[in-house]
């Protein structure tokens, strides 16, 4: 191939001027494939200007092929082929309405690189890419997304903010309804939209709650959602799913959601106690292992709030015999150490884990 790549820079460039679009669009796809085989033939053959030449073409086609061409040179050389300035931009955005859904993804990737230089420029990006929150295409509707979340910072107008904000949360809830592989990317997606809007969905948590039928990744990863999404408006609401999942069969799911009681008793201090009550129903169900992350949490809840939910503590201590996870013992051993004063028989029951200090783990041991 490198002895005759020399032999292809003719037709190639006959190919990316020539008057049909469709031989226009494929020559651009070329362009990359000639530059792995020999960079600097591509870039001495002025090819790469070509290409820039070509974002302004009438064809959208050509345009996000161009692009596509683009990136992957970038890629390719570790360092950016072009500038990508307004001009760059507005050209590509021309083109969205009618690209392929391959073609939007590729311009709507491309522009979540550019940075406005100010408020009213970000605006007009945002409108431009907005009715690409109603595409059918889950990639078009999360690639659309992370335009409008990123350029939010830089528009000035609280009521405006809130009206794409608005906007944002429908089409984000719509992906939910996808298929188990969909939602486990949006669901990824989400958690990060949360961290950065933590509001935005506030009012669609019944949307995140698990379904019997999901498959195990995406439960997972609706616990976090939910915690995250958990406030005083719905706490009782989440508290109660997450009752219900601990009851379910699958052992590492109960273990998550015992722990996600306890990461809204930190986050939430006005429903701690409601939190705490039910760690407590569940420890008396006697499941083990249930037992076990309950008393790990339950620890991580008196670190938060030292001095409050003691009489928890004789709840605790009745299961001691049933303890054989290094994490749960030490998490025993702490509260035990930590609370002494108040439970009577506090020097026995550090004399049951010293009976088996030789078999525990380092975690206990140190503990």
């Amino acid at each position: 191939v490198d002895k005759i790549s020399e032999y292809l820079c003719e037709p190639l460039r006959r190919a990316l001027k020539d008057s049909d679009p469709y031989v226009r669009k494929t020559a651009a796809i070329c362009v990359p494939k000639l530059y792995e085989v020999s960079p600097d033939l591509v870039e001495d053959q002025g090819f790469i200007d070509t290409l820039i030449e070509l974002l302004g073409d009438a064809n959208p086609s050509v345009v996000s092929n161009c692009i596509a061409a683009l990136a992957e040179i970038s890629s390719s050389s570790g360092r950016p082929t072009y500038k990508l300035d307004s001009t760059n931009v507005m050209k590509m955005l021309a083109a969205l309405n009618e690209c392929s859904e391959w073609g939007q993804v590729t311009i709507l990737d491309t522009v979540s690189q550019y940075r406005p230089q100010h408020s009213q420029e970000a605006e007009n990006i945002v409108e431009r890419v907005k009715p690409r929150l109603q595409h059918a295409n889950s990639a078009i509707v999360l690639s659309a997304t992370k335009i409008i979340i990123k350029l939010l910072d830089l528009i000035t107008g609280e009521e405006k903010i809130k009206g794409y904000l608005k906007a944002l949360a429908p089409p984000l809830v719509t992906l939910m309804s996808g298929k188990s592989e969909i939602q486990y990317v949006s669901l990824r997606n989400i958690q990060l939209i949360c961290q950065v809007r933590p509001l935005l969905l506030k009012n669609d948590v019944k949307v995140f709650f698990v379904k019997y039928n999901d498959p195990i990744y995406v439960k997972m990863e609706k616990l976090d959602i939910l915690v995250m999404l958990a406030h005083s408006g719905n706490i009782d609401q989440v508290l109660m799913e997450f009752n219900e999942y601990a009851t379910e069969i699958d052992d590492e799911f109960v273990r998550k959601s015992v722990r996600s009681i306890g990461r809204c008793a930190v986050k939430l201090p006005d429903a701690a106690e409601r939190c705490v009550k039910v760690l407590v129903d569940l420890i008396k169900t006697k499941v083990n292992y249930v037992v076990q992350e309950a008393i790990v949490v339950i620890r991580n809840i008196f670190r938060k709030y030292p001095n409050k939910y003691e009489g928890v503590i004789g709840t605790l201590c009745e299961n001691l015999e049933t303890l054989d996870e290094s994490e749960a013992k030490a998490s025993m051993i702490w509260i035990v150490g930590e609370y002494a004063e108040r439970i009577d028989n506090s020097p026995e029951l550090i004399e049951n884990f010293v009976e088996s200090f030789c078999e525990d783990g380092a975690e206990v041991q140190l503990q």
